[in-house]
């Protein structure tokens, strides 16, 4: 590794407003451990999180059992609306009252996009790209075929992502939504959301944002924006867990016009009087469905608390930074390590990874996992450089790269 990259990240550390937050979290105990780049996947996690579930198993759960649901000042049946409302003040730029955290990603996706297209009667199309998250296409087309819908499919450049232009081309007056996901998986291109909502609106119809690859890493404003609705996850840079619950985002002006389809005991507006026939809660308690996962609402409570102290604009520079950096690491490598960059240059269509590219890169993968590095593959042939600024340092980023060029180049 050039020394000159060693010395910049040093002096990139000892500059860092946020150097402090990494201690935040816990250790990798590992022999050999080099570096996690894959932060953008899973996020480690928080210090914080073991003495917060130690006190919830032993105060609330096991010695207020039960009353711990409705009883005390943080009852857990508030709790979807109160974690969302924690996660959207810190995250995503919305108001208290829109935002649930429950469910899996693909439950919460389901439940809004049904609920979005059932609210525009008459209209029969749906807009999503062919490099969306699998997820996304998968749970859309099982709509598509349930309500006898049209998905309208945008091909879109892997290296890139989608353009509010292509979205203009295809939207119309049988439109009834546009998915997106503000952040593309593969390559870390950022669509310009506000846009594409405006082009969507413009043609009548409703924008469902997938924000699973920027919450916690890139700034949002949902209700600047005038997004409809929005998913995402809780397990990257925000550090819930695997396994932890998504949010959902319902604008306030849309509460009362859409309904999700998934009504569950804990969505209703008296659940504990059990009685027949259903009556939607209020407001965004509507969105729930089931008993809310408490246990992994607390690492979510722990991480969203961290960037809330940290700032999202303070992340959002550290990460480009990070994401700088590496590009010119790579750059600086011989031709004949066939390397290449295939996420945007442009700083401000980039998200919080960076993917590089080269066809052995599965086998490669392997081998830094091997060796103490952790980053993760994304089929065809691109490995994603995950650097999750609150855990990550810019020596961390150093060490890895210099593993990765010893295993591409030689040396």
């Amino acid at each position: 590794m050039n020394d000159e990259f060693v010395q910049r990240a040093a002096q990139l550390d000892a500059e860092d407003d946020l150097a402090a937050y990494v201690g935040e979290f816990m250790p990798v105990e590992q022999p050999g451990f080099v570096a996690y780049l894959d932060g953008n996947s899973l996020g480690r996690p928080v210090r914080a999180v073991g003495p917060a579930l130690q006190r919830l198993v032993t105060g609330q759960w096991g010695t207020d059992l039960i009353r711990s649901w409705t009883d005390g000042d943080d009852p857990w049946m508030q709790w979807p609306e109160r974690v969302g409302d924690e996660l959207a003040a810190a995250c995503l730029g919305a108001a208290a009252g829109q935002t649930v955290v429950a469910d899996s990603t693909t439950v919460m996706l389901y439940k809004l996009a049904r609920a979005a297209v059932a609210a525009r009667p008459g209209r029969d199309e749906v807009v999503i790209d062919t490099d969306n998250f699998p997820t996304d296409r998968y749970v859309l087309e099982g709509i598509a075929a349930e309500r006898g819908l049209r998905l309208r499919w945008i091909e879109t450049d892997p290296a890139e992502g989608l353009y509010a232009e292509q979205v203009a081309q295809v939207v119309g007056e049988r439109t009834a939504l546009v998915v997106l996901s503000q952040i593309a998986y593969r390559s870390g291109w950022i669509a310009d959301l506000p846009a594409i909502t405006a082009v969507a609106h413009d043609a009548g119809a409703l924008v469902l944002a997938d924000l699973c690859h920027s919450v916690g890493v890139l700034p949002i404003e949902l209700d600047a924006w005038g997004v409809d609705l929005a998913v995402g996850c809780t397990y990257k840079f925000i550090g819930g867990g695997p396994g932890a619950p998504a949010f959902g985002y319902l604008r306030r002006e849309l509460q009362g016009d859409v309904r999700q389809p998934i009504q569950g005991w804990m969505g209703r507006a008296d659940p504990f009087t059990m009685g027949p026939g259903y009556v939607p809660a209020a407001g965004i308690r509507s969105l729930v469905s089931g008993t809310p996962p408490i246990l992994g609402m607390v690492p979510v409570r722990a991480g969203v608390e961290l960037i809330g102290r940290a700032g999202v604009a303070a992340i959002r520079e550290k990460s480009l930074a990070l994401t700088t950096l590496a590009i010119e690491i790579v750059d600086s490598w011989p031709d004949s390590a066939d390397v290449r960059v295939s996420s945007p240059r442009d700083p401000q269509r980039r998200g919080g990874h960076v993917t590089i590219s080269r066809g052995d890169f599965r086998d490669v993968n392997a081998q830094l996992w091997g060796q103490g590095v952790i980053p993760d593959f994304r089929a065809p042939d691109g490995i994603r450089l995950g650097l999750a600024p609150l855990s990550s340092t810019f020596g961390d980023l150093v060490r890895a790269l210099a593993v990765m060029q010893e295993i591409v180049v030689g040396g």
